[in-house]
């Protein structure tokens, strides 16, 4: 399962960068997009661009979730860092004192 979910995020992932990048510069510096000739077109390819940015960006963040919450279970639970003073402190051996 967890394999499975492994893929399908590596997948989100690429697909989500892929829509960020055919998107349209809203200052049109790095955009990739819609040139201003098709100005009829990019308006609606960018709603659509939108939402399908906004679809796989949520997708992603709960196949991420679902990955943590499933490895989580597989975490042993471990001892605070304190408690493991406090034992290390109990075993320390004793200063001896100065005989005059």
């Amino acid at each position: 399962m967890e394999n499975i979910l492994l893929t399908i995020n590596i997948i989100l992932a690429i697909i989500l960068v892929i829509l960020v990048l055919l998107q349209k510069s809203e200052g049109g510096a790095l955009g990739i997009g819609v040139s201003q000739d098709n100005f009829m077109f990019s308006r609606s390819a960018g709603d659509f661009m939108t939402k399908a940015t906004a679809i796989v960006a949520t997708l992603f963040i709960i196949c991420s979730l679902g990955l943590t919450i499933i490895s989580r279970g597989e975490l042993e639970p471990t001892t605070s860092v304190i408690d493991k003073i406090e034992e290390n402190t109990d075993e320390a051996p004793e200063i001896p004192e100065n005989n005059k």
